[in-house]
């Protein structure tokens, strides 16, 4: 198992002419430091989403998926990770997730993921990006993670 000590960032629909509003920030959730991703996803003006990623630097290859340590709202979220081999801004590799109200590890399979709008297979040595994503429908976000693993 190997932590991640990710740099989030920050992403809405804007870039592409959506109105969905939200930020990500360090902040103290239910006892732990965590990055807090929260907001309205809005699907007026052809958006709906918002998003907390970050760059992943390490190999990833020999691992067999991702812990996240969570917690939210009670809503449904994306896991979107990207791999070198993607070209598009669309293509992913992803899976959902429930945000319960309490600090809960999630543990993400690689070979549960599902590609989107591509042919390419997931290999874990091309992984580059992972990114929590508010998608798809009108509601209020509110997810944080404390902790990332390669496992």
């Amino acid at each position: 198992m190997r932590a991640l000590h990710p740099d989030w960032t920050y992403v809405a629909d804007s870039v592409m002419g959506g109105v969905s509003r939200g930020q990500a920030s360090t902040e103290q959730v239910a006892g732990r430091r965590a990055m807090r991703l929260t907001g309205t996803v809005s699907t007026d003006n052809g958006g709906g989403f918002i998003q907390m990623a970050f760059d992943l630097e390490q190999d990833a290859s020999g691992c067999t998926g991702l812990e996240l340590d969570v917690c939210g709202n009670g809503e449904n979220y994306d896991l979107r990770l990207r791999t070198t081999r993607l070209t598009r801004a669309w293509q992913s590799f992803r899976t959902g997730f429930v945000a319960p109200s309490t600090w809960t590890t999630i543990t993400v399979p690689f070979k549960t993921l599902e590609a989107y709008r591509t042919d390419a297979n997931f290999d874990a040595s091309e992984l580059r990006r992972v990114g929590v994503v508010a998608v798809g429908r009108e509601f209020a976000v509110d997810v944080a993670v404390s902790g990332v693993r390669l496992v």
